[in-house]
């Protein structure tokens, strides 16, 4: 049976009531169709209306969903011809992160992207999506690839979090990631990035330095998981629905934070509705930007990347006024005394 969330039980129900009456009407055969299409048309407004206000915990939950289309799910309806490349050359090969070379309306590409598992058994070898220092090394060595050989690089967000296990600390989680950081922001070629799903702390931005960031309706970017963060400051992980919209985390508000470029439009429901419809938003997306970058030069795309990151956030800075301020607060209290 399909999952479904709290808030889509009217939904759930009315869509019972639907194939109920379509039974009778074959069992019996009256003809029901007349109620039949009152209660499709009361269903699909009451969806517009549902999906239309729903919560940054509601959509969180979305991007969670267990049938929400992953990385290799949108390689196979997006891209062709898909040849996957293993190894970071040190250590060995980690199936968190898919890396590789494939076709996307004739141009070469290098894409990469955070890849969980359907099974469970397929979750324990992905490691649920979270990778390891080796994961976050071998994409870092398919970049400097890309660069070499002048091919633009996509990147495909959806995780928790990077692996934070004692075998990945010992290996350089935290160098991994930094290196990644530091390496991606002076590539030479073009990067774009889609949140599909879930975009979580580091292990999100390990490969998400990027020209451009864009993120599916459902999904979300953030440091820490709601769960996490109320944990942390309201020493109640129960509270993770008031930290979901206390943190600003879903596709509009990261656009009004200037911190994502374009939010891609999902089919009513969420993504695990309709994958190849969704692939098809992403696709046009991507090649809109990938002929935009055809006429860019490589400094171009360096200072691109640079100054989209120095202009995220907003803060005020007055040094002289706060020198004032606090030289007089100093000279009462000396005067007091």
């Amino acid at each position: 049976m399909e999952k479904s969330f709290d808030f889509e039980q009217p939904i759930v129900e009315l869509n019972k009531r639907i194939d109920d009456l379509k039974k009778s009407s074959e069992s019996s055969d009256i003809d029901l169709s007349e109620q039949v299409e009152d209660l499709e048309k009361t269903r699909d407004e009451l969806k517009q209306k549902i999906y239309a206000s729903l919560t940054p915990w509601q959509r969180m939950q979305i991007a969670r969903h267990p049938k929400r289309p992953y990385f290799s799910d949108y390689v196979r309806l997006i891209f062709k011809d898909f040849l996957e490349l293993r190894g970071d050359r040190v250590f060995g090969d980690d199936q968190a992160i898919l890396c590789g070379i494939a076709i996307i309306d004739g141009e070469s590409v290098v894409v990469i992207g955070h890849q969980k598992g359907r099974t469970l058994e397929e979750n324990i070898s992905r490691n649920f999506g979270m990778a390891h220092p080796e994961g976050y090394r071998k994409a870092l060595r398919v970049m400097n690839l890309a660069e070499k050989f002048n091919k633009p690089i996509i990147t495909f967000i959806d995780t928790s979090g990077a692996y934070p296990g004692i075998a990945a600390e010992e290996r350089g989680q935290a160098e991994a990631i930094a290196r990644n950081l530091r390496d991606m922001s002076n590539l030479k070629v073009p990067i774009i990035t889609v949140v599909i799903s879930e975009g979580g702390s580091g292990g999100a931005l390990g490969i998400g330095v990027s020209n451009k960031i864009l993120c599916l309706e459902n999904a979300y970017y953030s440091v820490i998981s709601p769960e996490g963060c109320a944990a942390i400051l309201f020493r109640d992980s129960s509270k993770a629905p008031e930290a979901a919209k206390a943190m600003k985390i879903t596709a509009k508000d990261l656009m009004n934070l200037n911190v994502i470029d374009e939010i891609i439009k999902e089919p009513l429901g969420g993504a695990h509705y309709d994958p190849p419809r969704t692939a098809t938003a992403i696709k046009t997306v991507l090649n809109k930007y990938l002929r935009y970058y055809k006429s860019k030069s490589s400094k171009e795309i360096v200072y691109e990347r640079y100054s989209k990151f120095r202009n995220i956030g907003i803060y005020k800075e007055d040094v002289k006024e706060s020198y004032k301020a606090s030289r007089n607060e100093s000279n009462k209290k000396s005067k007091a005394c």
